[in-house]
Parts: C-alpha cells; structure tokens; sequence
C-alpha cells in the first residue's frame, strides 16, 4: 500500500512541477504515472552506475553535477514514455530541481 502511496504522491510532484514549468509538457495524470515509474526504475538501476563513472567530476564539483545526471535522466524518461515531453536540457534540470522540491513537500504531508 505504501507503494501505490507513493507512486501517486510522484505522479503529483510530476504534474505540479510540469504545471509550473513552461517547458516541461505532461499529458494527463495517467502518463504522470508512467512517468514516476519509469523515472523510479531509471533512478534504481542506471543512476548508480552513472553516479559511479563520474564520480571525481561530482567530487569536484562537490556533488553539483548528480543535478545534470537528473537532468540527463529526466530527458531520457521524456524520451521514452509517450505523453511526457521536455523542450530542452534546460527543462529537464529545472525540472529536476522543482520536482525534489516539490516532491519533499507532498511527502511531508503523507503520514507515517
């Protein structure tokens, strides 16, 4: 149950986060839902492995750079799922950035 919980909590984050950004283009609830799994199953199996190949450039930019590996998969998920679309990098970064945001405040009104 907490799954389902959360997975509708992302598809949420993704629909407000794609509201208030005017380059990020989200079809309907249904492709949020897409979306929040297929960024989950993205951020499970090939965000560790690139974090891992660019670790001394996150360590030198003191962990700024994880932002444009999210940004990279976030355009990757937009390049995947039908009714998702991101106009550009610059998109896909600042929507990076607006869904943690806004994804840490509807988690904090999801109870324990």
């Amino acid at each position: 149950m907490k799954t389902i919980i959360h997975w509708v909590v992302s598809a949420l984050a993704i629909l407000i986060s794609a509201y208030v950004l005017p380059g990020v283009h989200v079809d309907g609830f249904l492709s949020a839902l897409i979306v929040a799994v297929v960024l989950g199953v993205i951020n499970v199996f090939l965000r560790p492995i690139l974090i891992m190949f660019t670790l001394p450039l996150t360590v030198l930019t003191l962990g700024l750079f994880v932002l444009v590996i999210n940004g990279i998969l976030i355009m990757l998920a937009a390049y995947v799922v039908p009714g998702f679309a991101v106009d550009g990098f610059l998109s896909a970064f600042l929507f990076g950035i607006v869904l943690a945001v806004v994804s840490a405040v509807l988690q904090s009104f999801k109870g324990e």
